[in-house]
């Protein structure tokens, strides 16, 4: 391969990654499919690869890639035999490329937005969400997928083919949704990339703490969520969240790759850029919410992470003010990891042992009961008040019930020293 067929090669790879979401989600609405359109976008892909060493890369890639899968699409279209009452479900011409769908009510015209709202189906599990979401929209590799989440690869290819086929046995319409059903359907949206963007910032098992590129893949899917989803509060919420959450990643592991704790995190290696877009996006998210209404449960959760970001030190942390947003975010979306959340906010603004009297509450809830974060916080609730025999054992039973090997071994140290600080 000359240097500059390796260089076109490389330019089409990167442009595919950049735009593949747009090629499928624009061809979904031709074929109105998203099997057949990734298949399509594929194929555009291995045009380019041929064509452009020898023609050289295009002006603009990203359109001559869309052209290319948009004909072929029509083309498709075009030899089936139900072409007529395709061409009729669709509304093309046969030698035109598609014009735009006129606007719907509320002036969201986006193919993107289709596709999101199309891949996080609740017809489909949240697993096949996940996987879905992350090969449509965030042009990920099975392998890439499967790697991410430690899974074998051929059960994320079978996950993301099942999903594929639930999605047109179905019939799932290529839309996004309208009034109540939006407010039902946008839920499952903010959770796909919420769950994505959790398991990079502290992977559930493996040898890593952190998967930055899950991170990135997943603000970078809020961001355009909240650029389509204007009116949406929660949507600029999510975004505000994992903004902030973002802006901490380069102080959350040591060199060796050991987990940083909050209270031990050098804040000058926090990214104030970061910080400055999570803040105006919950800015956002508190204007959208409209007089009257109640803040959302993202946004509650971007205004307890922004006052972690506005305290200079650890100890200048607004304890008070983040326990009393715990208690909101408990009254609005209550669940046992947010009750053992707020006891460690209130543990901070009202003493160890209000926050283990809160703990203790916990211990036979069922969700909880191979939670390895609950006799973590339990152990270094009773490190604060001097039980330390009682703190080594829990810190030990947290160690035996994580699967990440990292935190593994901050708990066993914690087990070894109690007293020293972790929270």
């Amino acid at each position: 391969m000359t240097v500059t067929a390796a260089r076109a090669t490389g330019a089409v790879e990167a442009v595919f990654r950049i735009e593949s979401a747009r090629i499928i989600a624009g061809v979904t609405r031709i074929v109105r499919d998203v099997g057949i359109a990734e298949e399509i976008a594929q194929d555009a892909l291995v045009a380019a690869l041929e064509q452009w060493p020898e023609s050289g890369v295009p002006d603009r890639p990203g359109a001559w890639l869309m052209a290319t899968a948009r004909h072929r699409a029509i083309d498709l279209v075009r030899r089936k035999e139900t072409y007529a009452r395709k061409l009729a479900e669709v509304g093309r011409s046969l030698e035109d490329v598609p014009p735009p769908e006129p606007p719907e009510a509320d002036g969201i015209d986006d193919d993107l937005l289709r596709l999101i709202f199309t891949a996080c189906h609740p017809v489909l599990s949240t697993e096949a969400r996940i996987a879905l979401t992350l090969r449509l929209l965030g042009g990920l590799t099975t392998d890439e997928i499967a790697r991410a989440f430690l899974a074998p690869e051929p059960t994320v290819a079978q996950r993301i083919v099942r999903a594929k086929r639930t999605l047109g046995r179905e019939g799932i319409p290529f839309e996004v949704p309208y009034g109540p059903e939006r407010a039902a359907r946008l839920g499952p949206v903010l959770e796909v990339i919420y769950l994505i963007f959790n398991e990079g910032y502290a992977a559930t098992a493996g040898d890593d703490w952190l998967r930055p590129a899950l991170c990135e893949d997943a603000l970078r899917l809020a961001r355009v969520l909240a650029g389509l989803m204007e009116r949406e509060p929660e949507a600029h919420g999510l975004a505000a969240l994992l903004e902030l959450q973002a802006s901490r990643t380069a102080a959350r592991t040591g060199p060796d790759g050991a987990p940083v704790l909050l209270a031990d995190q050098d804040r000058a290696r926090w990214d104030r850029l970061l910080i400055r877009r999570g803040v105006a996006a919950l800015e956002r998210a508190v204007a959208a919410t409209g007089a009257g209404a109640g803040l959302g449960p993202y946004t509650v959760q971007a205004a307890i992470a922004a006052c972690h970001a506005r305290a200079v030190t650890y100890e200048d942390t607004d304890w008070n003010t983040i326990a009393a947003l715990y208690d909101r975010l408990a009254a609005i979306a209550p669940s046992p990891v947010v009750e053992l959340n707020r006891a460690v906010a209130v543990s901070m603004a009202r003493g160890p042992e209000a926050g283990l009297a809160l703990v203790d509450a916990l211990a036979d809830d069922p969700a909880l009961r191979s939670y390895h974060l609950l006799p973590s916080v339990r152990g270094d609730l009773l490190a604060r008040t001097g039980r330390m025999d009682e703190a080594r054992a829990e810190f030990a039973r947290a160690a035996g019930l994580t699967r990440n090997a990292r935190e593994r071994a901050m708990l066993l140290d914690r087990a070894e020293h109690p007293a020293r600080d972790g929270r």
